[in-house]
């Protein structure tokens, strides 16, 4: 079995740069000896009076095809060993264009300019500067150009899976169709210069006669089965469940590649490491007890929910007492789609041993660097070694909560430490009542201007800043508190998510739910001290711009979702620039989701109902989905109900809106009543 760099993960070793520098100069001799360091030549192509380009083309081509099929074949190479190009047809048709008008003035692609280069020709380095001031370009204009740079993504698509035929049938007949390809270029030279290297000669028979067997020889071989087409967003290369994919679990496990050293893990954790999840799947109790400073409790029921806006984003560590339920939990996650989750060696036990034991209890002397190493370990993840500390940080967060809290649930959870509460209900109603413990939070502070588009989510800086205001940390699980306005609580849970902060909650029914039921409530105001809440170093996820829905109108494969009422969707009416709605979106408004019953009591509907109301809008689970309303904040619930509730895995939330979408007179709409819209 072949292990490539790119199954081993080792692109960026020495090993693999070493390798690529010796394929390079080879690559680069061939092309000198073929006489590619000549743009003349090149650029015969376009003029049919030399198409070597097209004859070197196809037989890279056909090579390539072959020696891969026939190493997949027999065992040794599986494909999702090697690294396949995702299909995105918006940016590589632009792209193509871009690469032919270039090759046409200047009759150079990158490989042979620096091949020219190599040879001293001059105009190959004028090619090659002004691809490096392009690549530039791109560089600085690529908040412009993210539109374009994902228009069209298909994900991973397999030629032979995608038109339906097995794989030798798509390999014999690809092999034809280049061998025809010789033949005719070596006509249309014939044609237009009055000679041909090949034509009359017998080398390009029996070259042909080979490439035909070696293709027909494929039929004589076990076949392969077929993969299905790859979304961008899925982690294993082959689909869940096959024996290919199992068989790399396997051996990921065998070569121990699915586990972190507890010295790596407390290095990173100390570190701030962005993006590093770590979650305890033990008992609540024993969560209680002790744990790993910053970690997750989440219960193994509840894994793939709680864990989806971190799949394959950043790194995901599972560890219980031991190994077993940590590793049945990583299976699980793989085949759901996972890639980034690992498994803590020796579970808490080993950490426990191998970084919180002190120094004086060691059985072999430290050296002054590995003791100091040992002791910072200490003195962040043990608060025996630093009450004092642990006083002022605590280190006991409660437990991961479901998205959806109902009241009971609440109820049981009070003066867990570590739980935050957030009323987000106007002030007045604040003061007079609340759920013990709670603090106020306007949930308008949680927006403002930004780029000249007002009622935006704020940018991470700001909302941490926030945050810290508010006294809250990482570890703390945060529970959203609204009046009637079950949305209040899903755009504050946005800027959480904005902030990579995965463990909140929002209470089913809000305040008026909780007061109905005679619960608990005071008018105090709790102390609070503030924190120093971290700003992750990276955008998040789940926004779309209006380039990004520009890019994908006529895509049939996505939804685009307005959650206003039917009358501004229609055009009757509006209080922005222009009325109408986005050419080709679907309309279900936001308050279709809920239920208000007595005493403002708003809750949402049950799963299977809204379960059923999506899918007759949204072909599968997969598919790529856009909400948006006038503002983002109506539009904030219907995300959090597909995303956290029901599951579906592609979905973004266009913030600015209509407010920005009306503002913009390029931009097309529909204002025609009658327009179809959504059961």
């Amino acid at each position: 079995m072949i292990s490539t760099f790119y199954s081993l993960d080792a692109l960026g070793t020495p090993a693999a740069l070493l390798l690529a520098g010796v394929i390079g100069f080879a690559f680069g001799y061939v092309l000198e000896q073929a006489g590619f360091s000549s743009s003349r030549r090149l650029s015969g192509v376009f003029y049919f009076t030399d198409m070597a380009v097209v004859k070197v083309m196809f037989t890279a081509l056909v090579v390539g095809m072959l020696g891969l099929s026939y190493l997949a074949a027999c065992g040794w190479l599986p494909l999702e060993r090697i690294f396949l190009m995702p299909t995105i047809y918006g940016a590589q048709i632009v792209g193509g264009l871009l690469f032919g008008v270039g090759f046409v003035m200047g009759g150079w692609c990158p490989g042979t300019a620096a091949a020219g280069l190599a040879a001293g020709r001059g105009d190959a380095l004028v090619f090659l500067v002004g691809a490096l001031g392009g690549s530039l370009l791109f560089n600085e204009a690529f908040p412009l150009l993210r539109g374009l740079y994902t228009a069209g993504d298909r994900g991973v698509q397999v030629a032979y899976a995608t038109l339906g035929v097995p794989r030798n049938v798509f390999v014999f007949g690809f092999t034809l169709a280049a061998v025809g390809a010789f033949w005719l270029c070596e006509w249309v030279e014939r044609v237009r210069t009055g000679r041909s290297a090949y034509l009359r000669s017998a080398f390009l028979p029996l070259f042909c006669v080979v490439l035909v067997a070696a293709a027909a020889g494929l039929f004589a071989l076990p076949a392969v089965p077929t993969p299905p087409a790859i979304p961008v967003a899925a982690a294993p290369p082959a689909a869940p469940g096959t024996a290919s994919a199992e068989n790399a679990l396997l051996e990921t496990v065998d070569q121990a590649r699915d586990h972190i050293e507890p010295e790596e893990l407390a290095d990173r954790l100390l570190a701030g490491e962005p993006g590093l999840v770590v979650v305890d799947v033990r008992p609540a109790a024993e969560f209680a007890t002790f744990h790993i400073r910053g970690a997750l409790n989440v219960p193994l029921p509840q894994l793939g929910q709680t864990l989806q806006p971190y799949r394959n984003t950043g790194l995901i560590v599972l560890y219980s007492n031991g190994m077993t339920h940590p590793a049945q939990a990583r299976d699980s996650l793989q085949r759901q789609g996972f890639d980034n989750v690992y498994l803590l060696t020796d579970g808490l036990q080993g950490f426990r041993e191998r970084c919180l034991m002190p120094v004086s209890l060691r059985p072999e002397p430290l050296t002054p660097a590995a003791a100091a190493r040992v002791n910072a370990w200490r003195a962040t993840f043990d608060p025996a070694a630093t009450p004092a500390a642990a006083a002022v940080s605590p280190t006991s967060p409660a437990a991961a909560l479901p998205r959806l809290l109902e009241t009971a649930d609440l109820a049981s959870h009070l003066g867990t430490p570590g739980l935050k509460l957030i009323d987000l209900r106007p002030q007045p109603e604040y003061n007079t009542a609340h759920v013990p413990g709670a603090l106020s939070l306007n949930v308008e502070s949680l927006r403002g201007n930004v780029g000249g588009v007002p009622s935006m989510l704020l940018p991470p800086a700001l909302l941490a800043a926030q945050f810290s205001l508010l006294g809250l940390q990482p570890s703390d699980s945060i529970v959203f508190i609204s009046g009637d306005k079950l949305h209040d609580t899903t755009l504050a849970g946005l800027a959480c998510e904005r902030l990579g902060h995965l463990n909140y909650a929002v209470l089913n029914g809000g305040y008026p739910k909780w007061a109905s039921e005679g619960r608990p409530a005071d008018a105090a105001l709790p102390a609070v001290t503030a924190t120093a809440y971290p700003v992750p170093p990276s955008p998040d996820r789940f926004s779309a711009d209006y380039l990004a829905v520009r890019a994908v109108l006529g895509n049939a494969d996505t939804v685009i979702i307005d959650v206003r009422p039917p009358d501004y969707f229609t055009g009757k009416k509006s209080d922005e620039a222009r009325a109408g709605h986005i050419p080709g979106a679907l309309n279900r408004p936001f308050t279709e989701d809920v239920v208000t019953g007595a005493d403002k009591v708003v809750t949402l509907k049950p799963l299977a109902d809204l379960a059923a109301a999506y899918s007759a809008l949204i072909p599968s689970q997969n598919s790529e989905v856009i909400v948006h309303c006038r503002t983002g904040h109506q539009a904030s619930q219907t995300a959090f109900v597909l995303r956290h509730l029901l599951g579906y895995t592609h979905v973004r939330w266009y913030d600015a809106g209509w407010t920005e979408w009306a503002a913009h007179p390029e931009l097309p709409l529909v204002n025609e009543a009658g327009e179809k819209k959504a059961p």
